[in-house]
């Protein structure tokens, strides 16, 4: 080699020559995407030259994508260690895809650009699309814009969609076709809404049912026809007469550029069926038919198809007590009424049932005579009385006052129970204002007659303590009546306040006949003739009282007649004075 002259170097040549060896050689760094060019092929394994000192080797799998790839082509990988443990180069076609992918996706998010994507496969919840050789999700609400059944159907396919979620902590991206689709029907909405005019007529598809209306497609864009503008008869949905996909024209009722929003109605396109209604008709006119609808107020009565009255509660029956409308009817029943009221320009019509009876207020005098006797339910109890039916639609008015002679009664309940019969006597009748006053005491002979001897005050009668009030008790006596005693006249003889339930002697201490009131004291009976007492204590001081009075009144009549000129001392000025 010396003899030849090339086996030493000085420094110099040294150095340039190892700088022609190193700018034969690619400056490339760890985890960059490079370009290179396949220069051969093993069993397993493709041969790429990136310009670096080595060759690399990428495993034939990573291209399966690329079936025809040959020697010279050129392809993108990561060099992802450039010498190994055993000083190979480490390079990777798959990532270098999806890095490049990644950041297609990022740009195309940014941009707001449509791609292509592959889609791949069924997965929960939506489809697995590849894009830019990525992995992405499609959602099964994105997909279109009307809601889907099958998913399988868009396996295999190639559609444009557009990035709407990109997670770069995971890598998660998440695309959307119905976005494109949306973007296509507001244009199309922006192009129909400019067009549209009231009371124009389209043709349309039922595109979605809901209970309160459908939703029609008019080409692109929807359109709402509400249940109340399907027909003019009543309906409970709008499959009752309409079905999914069925092709209709409907009218334009409303609409608005700014909300996109477009009314849409189905039996305007029909005349109101009120302009048919039979001329004839007028009020006390018999019509049938069948209730289409209940409230608590009232019921609907349909006539004819979009025709309808209302039956108040009030005209369902005679009686005064108004029920609830389903105590008279159901949804589907046929039956007959009257009219009441009819206007046919605000096409409203009343109606009422009692009207086809006979009014049992009618002669009501002469059926119910003051001083009758008649049986009847109880209907309903007020604080001040109770109801009684004496007959549908007649019900008199019992005063809490006269359920009883003896008894004091707070409420009807605690004399007699709701829906029980009950005798009475008519008390008076006021046929106008269709009321009647009844008694049920009356039917028996007032006792306070007989009460006013035996009951007479000083008397002792046996008595139980029923109830202890605030400052009373109210105590049982003989023959069904009550009296009261005031609390302190509760006292017993060993100082202690008599409980319910206890038996006592009690005397009258006062009677009344008028309120029927009878006063009672146990605390007279052991302490004597308190009252007597009280009386002769009382008389005593009213006869000192006079006394007193009598010498005061001496006292004072003493001194007026002792006059100004009396006076010792003043005589001598009075007989001046006269002088003068």
């Amino acid at each position: 080699m010396d003899v030849a002259g090339f086996g030493n170097y000085s420094a110099d040549e040294r150095k340039n020559m190892e700088a022609l060896y190193e700018n034969t050689l690619s400056s490339i760094n760890e985890k960059e995407i490079v370009k290179g060019t396949v220069v051969g092929f093993t069993e397993k394994e493709v041969v790429l030259n990136i310009g670096f000192k080595s060759d690399g080797l990428i495993a034939r799998t990573e291209f399966r994508d690329m079936p025809d790839l040959k020697a010279g082509d050129v392809v993108e990988v990561l060099l992802e260690t450039k010498e190994d443990a055993l000083g190979q180069l480490i390079l990777s076609r798959k990532k270098a895809v999806s890095e490049r992918a990644w950041d297609n996706i990022i740009k195309a998010n940014e941009n707001d650009e449509v791609i292509n994507g592959y889609v791949k496969s069924r997965t929960k919840g939506g489809l697995v699309v590849e894009v830019f050789g990525l992995d992405t999700f499609l959602p099964g609400s994105q997909i279109d814009t009307k809601p889907i059944k099958d998913y399988d159907v868009y396996v295999g396919q190639t559609m444009p969609f557009k990035v709407v979620k990109v997670n770069h902590v995971f890598k998660n991206v998440v695309i959307s076709h119905k976005v494109l689709i949306e973007e296509d029907i507001e244009a199309q909405k922006s192009d129909i809404l400019s067009k549209l005019e009231k009371g124009q007529v389209l043709e349309g598809t039922v595109k979605n049912m809901t209970s309160f209306g459908v939703f029609i497609d008019l080409g692109g864009v929807d359109g709402l026809l509400h249940i109340t503008d399907i027909s003019w008869a009543r309906i409970n949905h709008p499959e009752e007469v309409l079905q999914l996909d069925q092709k209709i024209n409907v009218v334009v009722i409303d609409f608005d550029d700014e909300k996109k929003r477009i009314s849409l109605g189905l039996k305007q396109l029909q005349g109101h069926p009120w302009d048919g209604l039979d001329q004839e008709l007028a009020v006390g006119s018999k019509v049938k038919g069948k209730i289409v609808n209940i409230a608590d107020y009232g019921a609907f009565l349909e006539i004819a198809p979009g025709v309808e009255g209302l039956i108040h509660v009030s005209e369902m029956s005679w009686s005064q007590h108004l029920r609830n409308p389903s105590d008279f009817m159901k949804l589907g029943d046929e039956l007959e009424a009257m009219i009441i009221t009819l206007d046919k320009e605000e096409r409203k019509m009343s109606l009422g049932i009692k009207q086809l009876h006979p009014d049992p207020w009618t002669n009501i005098a002469e059926k119910y005579t003051v001083g009758s006797k008649h049986k009847g339910i109880v209907r309903n109890m007020t604080n001040y009385g109770l109801f009684v039916e004496l007959e549908e639609g007649v019900d008199g008015l019992i005063h809490v006052s006269d359920l009883s002679w003896t008894k004091k009664i707070k409420h009807p309940n605690e004399f007699v129970k709701k829906d029980q019969e009950l005798d009475v006597l008519v008390l008076e009748v006021d046929s106008e204002n269709r009321r009647l006053s009844l008694g049920h005491k009356q039917l028996d002979e007032n006792p306070w007659d007989a009460f006013e001897s035996i009951f007479s005050v000083g008397t002792i009668h046996e008595g139980t303590v029923l109830k202890l009030e605030d400052k009373s008790a109210i105590i049982a006596l003989p023959y069904g009546v009550e009296g009261y005693a005031p609390t302190k006249q509760l006292q017993k003889e060993d100082k202690k306040t008599a409980k319910e339930d206890e038996v006592l002697q009690f005397k009258v201490i006062e009677f009344n006949k008028d309120n029927k009131r009878i006063v009672l004291s146990h605390t007279a009976i052991w302490k004597g003739d308190v009252i007597e007492e009280k009386k002769a204590d009382d008389k005593k001081k009213e006869s000192v009282k006079d006394a007193t009075a009598k010498a005061t009144k001496k006292l004072n009549d003493s001194n007026e007649k002792s006059t100004f000129a009396d006076v010792d001392g003043l005589a001598e000025l009075k007989a001046q004075l006269e002088n003068n």
